[in-house]
């Protein structure tokens, strides 16, 4: 397809960014009836129970630093976490969920299960499989590419 007939609203990373925001704001309709957003319970979801660095909720969840920093500030003022220092090295915190924050995680969970549970419902197992497939696929796709354009200008 070439540049100058190609419509926006018809690429792949459009409707993948339209999707997604469609599954955002939907999860968020639904986390602000709890008290949290969808980012928030996003990353609940990834607090373990003997703690979690946060380093690995980062790469657990693809947040970028300062809006993890951001979160992780409200998560502890709406009283959800706690963090703690290690005391070895003292770089490293890990953080903990409250027992408030325990019971919001499992709100996060039952909605991202609750939802899945609705698509999957939607689809046919070989549509289902097929959109996991090239999910996979495209992710690959994106992870390998490498932009040629200013090569070639």
């Amino acid at each position: 397809m070439l540049i100058g007939t190609m419509n926006q609203n018809k690429t792949i990373d459009y409707l993948l960014k339209s999707t997604w925001q469609t599954v955002v704001n939907k999860y968020n309709t639904i986390a602000s009836q709890h008290g949290f957003t969808q980012a928030a319970g996003y990353i609940l979801i990834n607090i373990h129970k003997e703690g979690t660095s946060v380093s690995q909720i980062a790469n657990a969840t693809g947040v970028k630093t300062t809006s993890l920093s951001r979160i992780l500030n409200n998560l502890e003022c709406l009283g959800f976490i706690y963090r703690e220092v290690n005391e070895d090295d003292k770089r490293s915190v890990k953080v903990y969920l409250t027992p408030l924050g325990v019971e919001k995680r499992k709100i996060a969970k039952d909605v991202v299960r609750g939802f899945n549970t609705f698509l999957e419902k939607q689809l046919s197992e070989k549509e289902r499989l097929q959109l996991e497939n090239l999910l996979v696929k495209v992710n690959g796709l994106a992870l390998s590419y490498e932009d040629r354009s200013s090569v070639e200008a």
